[in-house]
């Protein structure tokens, strides 16, 4: 089962991640960011290896200040991992398949 990342505004932000029934990785990213460009394969292999037990959101910085204020994100790209409004993990900047995969991991077993 296949699953695709889900792109979000800060309009959407509650229905598609605060009232999810799993867990949640927000993906945050930019159109002028170059590594964000090198993240997206790593973020849609995320959503189809953790369909099961994850949804995977993305959500451009610049046009949704909210969500950006609201997770203290500083800089792209960033991954926050919710359950409802707890938050889980958040990292920032360019990480290895390797470290997304553990974190999700840690959280998700």
């Amino acid at each position: 089962m296949s699953s695709s990342v889900v792109t979000i505004t800060d309009a959407e932000f509650e229905t598609e991640v605060l009232k999810a029934n799993k867990p949640v990785l927000i993906y945050f990213w930019a159109s002028w960011c170059g590594p964000c460009q090198l993240m997206s394969p790593l973020v849609n292999s995320a959503a189809t290896t953790y369909s099961d037990r994850l949804k995977v959101v993305k959500i451009e910085v610049d046009p949704n200040p909210v969500a950006v204020k609201e997770y203290k994100v500083e800089g792209v790209p960033a991954f926050r991992l919710l359950q409802g409004d707890k938050l889980l993990a958040s990292t920032e900047g360019v990480i290895s398949k390797d470290k997304l995969l553990s974190l999700l991991d840690s959280h998700l077993n």
